[in-house]
């Protein structure tokens, strides 16, 4: 049974007051995933956490859809917006890693994919615990679905799975020219806020406040182009980034890349780091 139109407009009200005022994903998640009835598809059947003093905050969920498969979530305290999904595991505790679930948004509305992963792990079930390791060997694939929700208007299908590869390659050549760069100051631990205020000055000048631009980003004789309302210092494109972001820039487009999706550029930033936690440890989960 559908759900009344105007209980719809009213979660979605909820979820993005949430998040405006919170600044949670899972607010978000759960507006969204209720709107579109997924929320209902699949419940959990046994959730397992890491203890807190350890540190590094781990849940795995056993999943189960209307059709009575199951499956495997990993989520992470410090990346609310994704699931890592796998298989159930085999009588020896071995398992496919399958794909990276992402929900984000911002005040507007969100971005949601399901990426492809290549990958195994192993999971020892214990009487209250189980024991969580991953192979080093994890490869992203693909974006295979997407889905795009601005204010009123529900983008899916292949307009909605462009949208958001293009995005992904985007994101990508950002992420990789970031994390090439030297004395950068975020480490894994630190939060996406921390990130933000790190990096939006040297990558949007013309945005921030005089005394937060960096020293010298203007020169005698720049050129400047507008769009999306703003003046883009387009030498200062070519002397800092590579080529390959001087368009995407200087047309405004970047920006909106990190206004809507600033936790996606986080979490490129930091897959690298991630799987290298995840790989290089066992982690024990006590169930709940």
């Amino acid at each position: 049974m559908k759900r009344p139109h105007n209980l719809k407009l009213k979660l979605f009200a909820f979820g993005i007051a949430s998040l405006f005022f919170g600044g949670c994903t899972s607010l978000v998640e759960t507006a969204g995933r209720a709107l579109d009835g997924s929320a209902f598809t699949e419940k959990k059947t046994a959730v397992y956490r890491t203890a807190k003093e350890e540190g590094t905050a781990i849940e795995i969920m056993e999943v189960q859809n209307k059709a009575g498969e199951r499956s495997l979530a990993i989520t992470l305290q410090q990346f609310p917006s994704i699931k890592i999904r796998g298989t159930m595991p085999n009588d020896q505790g071995g398992f496919f890693l399958t794909s990276l679930d992402y929900l984000g948004g911002d005040y507007h509305g969100w971005n949601e994919y399901r990426l492809d992963l290549s990958g195994m792990g192993n999971i020892s079930f214990r009487e209250n615990t189980v024991v969580l390791s991953l192979s080093p060997e994890i490869e992203t694939v693909q974006i295979s679905s997407a889905r795009i929700r601005r204010y009123d208007n529900r983008i899916t299908g292949t307009e909605a799975l462009t949208n958001l590869r293009n995005r992904r390659e985007r994101i990508l050549a950002l992420a990789e020219w970031m994390n090439n760069q030297e004395n950068i100051l975020f480490l894994p631990q630190s939060s996406l806020k921390e990130f933000e205020t790190y990096w939006k000055p040297a990558l949007f000048p013309e945005t921030v406040s005089k005394k937060k631009q960096p020293q010298g980003w203007q020169q005698e004789g720049d050129r400047w182009n507008k769009a999306e309302d703003i003046r883009w210092n387009v030498n200062y494109s070519q002397r800092v980034f590579p080529e390959i972001l001087w368009n995407i820039r200087n047309s405004g487009t970047l920006l909106r890349d990190w206004e809507e999706a600033i936790d996606w550029i986080y979490l490129e930033c930091e897959w690298g780091r991630i799987m290298e936690l995840l790989s290089k440890n066992n982690f024990v989960l006590y169930k709940k």
